[in-house]
């Protein structure tokens, strides 16, 4: 997939860095803002995943995943968007949690630009398994957090 302009900032996780308390998921779990800019003309619909792949379970943990989003440039609005299914058997923005000692887990905030509309709330997997071939572009910050 080439990758053209589509960026996804945010002013409150920085690219490499660790994630403010207040956005964890025993603190609070804020939900962060995030910025999305250069979506393809090609796109219909954004969709947001936020994935630990270091969490001990065979695929991870899913903290978020936000469908229906405009394919427009600016913040994301979660109010704007369905949510999709979290690992935690919820809805919405689950902020981290690693186990104490687990050493640093990477935070993958996604964001896909999609040539069809997504059907319904799809967990991560099942998202990932029936829109591949819809993906425009994607971008995506990663930051860490550990207990």
């Amino acid at each position: 997939m080439p990758l053209k302009s589509l960026t996804l900032t945010s002013p409150d996780i920085l690219a490499g860095e660790r994630i403010d308390d207040r956005f964890a998921g025993h603190v609070g779990a804020e939900t962060p803002r995030l910025i999305v800019a250069g979506v393809p003309d090609d796109a219909v619909e954004l969709a947001l995943i936020c994935h630990d792949p270091d969490a001990p379970l065979p695929h991870g943990f899913t903290h978020w995943a936000l469908y229906g989003l405009p394919a427009i440039d600016g913040e994301i609005l979660p109010e704007v968007g369905r949510a999709g299914l979290n690992d935690d058997d919820g809805f919405g923005y689950v902020g981290p949690f690693p186990p104490y000692g687990h050493g640093d887990h990477h935070y993958f905030f996604w964001v896909y630009a999609l040539g069809r509309r997504v059907v319904g709330e799809p967990t991560r997997d099942e998202f990932l398994r029936d829109y591949a071939e819809a993906v425009v572009e994607q971008a995506r910050i990663v930051a860490i957090y550990s207990r």
